[in-house]
C-alpha cells in the first residue's frame, strides 16, 4: 500500500512544486485517522447523554474528510484556499480534542478521539508552516 501512496504522492508532486508531498501524506493519513476517529466516538456517545460530544465529532469528521479530499486534488489548490482550510481543520481539531478531553474518564473512545484529532491538528499546523515557507521563497 505504501508503494501506491508513494507513486500518487509523486504524481501529486509534478502540480505542485516545492510542496513537501511526505508531509501532505502525513497530513492525509492523520486527517483520515481523525474522521474514523470521531465517527466511532460520536457513535458511541450517542446514547450517553453525550450530544455536545457527539456534535463535535461529527463535524470534526465532516471536516477532515473534507480536507483530506481537498489534499488529493493538486490541480485545483490554491495557497490561500489550503492555508483556509487547512487552519479549520486544525482550529475543529483542536476545539473537539478539549470536547473529548472532558469525558476521558468515562469513554475511552473519547479519550481516543482526543489523541487522534491532536495529531490530526499537529499534521495540519506542520503542512501549513511547510506551505508558509513556501510561499515566501516565491
Amino acid at each position: 500500500m505504501t508503494n501506491m501512496n508513494d507513486q500518487m504522492m509523486d504524481m501529486m508532486s509534478m502540480a505542485m512544486p516545492g510542496m513537501d508531498m511526505k508531509m501532505m501524506q502525513e497530513c492525509i493519513e492523520a486527517c483520515s485517522a481523525a474522521e474514523q476517529a470521531a465517527t466511532m466516538c460520536a457513535d458511541a456517545s450517542s446514547g450517553d447523554n453525550m450530544g455536545r460530544m457527539m456534535s463535535m465529532c461529527v463535524t470534526t469528521a465532516d471536516m477532515t474528510n473534507t480536507m483530506m479530499r481537498m489534499m488529493m486534488r493538486p490541480m485545483a489548490h490554491d495557497m490561500t484556499t489550503m492555508m483556509a482550510m487547512l487552519e479549520a481543520t486544525m482550529t475543529m481539531c483542536k476545539a473537539c480534542t478539549d470536547e473529548c478531553m472532558t469525558m476521558a474518564d468515562m469513554s475511552d473512545y473519547a479519550k481516543m478521539c482526543a489523541q487522534v484529532c491532536m495529531n490530526c491538528a499537529h499534521a495540519c499546523e506542520s503542512l501549513m508552516g511547510s506551505m508558509k515557507s513556501m510561499s515566501s521563497m516565491n
